[in-house]
């Protein structure tokens, strides 16, 4: 399993923005989750999402987008001196789970997953409690007739071979819950947007596409 893209990831533009822009969020000390370019009007978005295993905070947001802010600006022919909209932020809860580490990240969260071989797949709702080589470990509720007493959740593990793509359910705040860390950050509040505006003059020169900045080497169309 890899982690995604985005819905650009074989445009050749966003996969030689990927090669400049990871290695300054690695280099910051997180990963590179999704990278999505996406044009609006005379300007383009650069979208980045970044996640690590201690979380994503404020400060960090603000780290990664000084360091992608300053590749962009070295690379400014990458860009075509097109304006452009930086975004950076985490993943959200609606972000597929499909990477070992992200499974990991989430653990202790309740999950909706399909398991089992193709074809004969079955849903299952559990909390993460386990992540490692063999597979993802499950706490999942005992199915019992009903106003029978409800009965401990029992573990299940799920071979990574078996193993779809999991969804994190929303609940409320539980006692314990990492989530309720304070050094965590909401993930609605980590959005840091900074406009790289270049030369006004310059992006005007612009007369193709609004992703002419964005074009293939061999100037085809992105």
């Amino acid at each position: 399993m890899s982690a995604s893209r985005g819905t650009q990831r074989s445009d050749p533009a966003t996969a030689r923005l990927t090669g400049w822009i990871e290695p300054a969020v690695t280099g910051a000390g997180y990963d590179l989750e999704e990278l999505v370019v996406t044009p609006a009007g005379r300007r383009s978005v650069v979208r980045v999402v970044v996640d690590r295993d201690e979380g994503v905070t404020l400060d960090g947001i603000a780290e990664v987008s000084r360091a992608v802010s300053e590749v962009l600006d070295r690379n400014d022919d990458g860009m075509g001196r097109t304006p452009y909209v930086l975004e950076v932020t985490s993943p959200g809860v609606d972000r597929p789970l499909t990477d070992e580490r992200h499974w990991r990240r989430n653990t202790g969260r309740l999950v909706v997953v399909a398991v089992g071989p193709a074809g004969a797949s079955e849903q299952l709702t559990g909390r993460v409690t386990a992540v490692d080589g063999q597979g993802v470990t499950l706490a999942v509720e005992a199915k019992g007739k009903p106003g029978a007493k409800k009965r401990p959740p029992q573990p299940r593990l799920v071979p990574w071979a078996e193993l779809g793509a999991g969804r994190v359910q929303v609940e409320f705040a539980r006692a314990g819950d990492p989530a309720d860390d304070d050094s965590a950050v909401d993930d609605s509040a980590l959005d840091d947007s900074a406009e790289q505006d270049g030369a006004e003059d310059d992006a005007a020169e612009h007369d193709g596409p609004d992703r002419a900045g964005l074009a293939d080497d061999d100037g085809g169309d992105t």
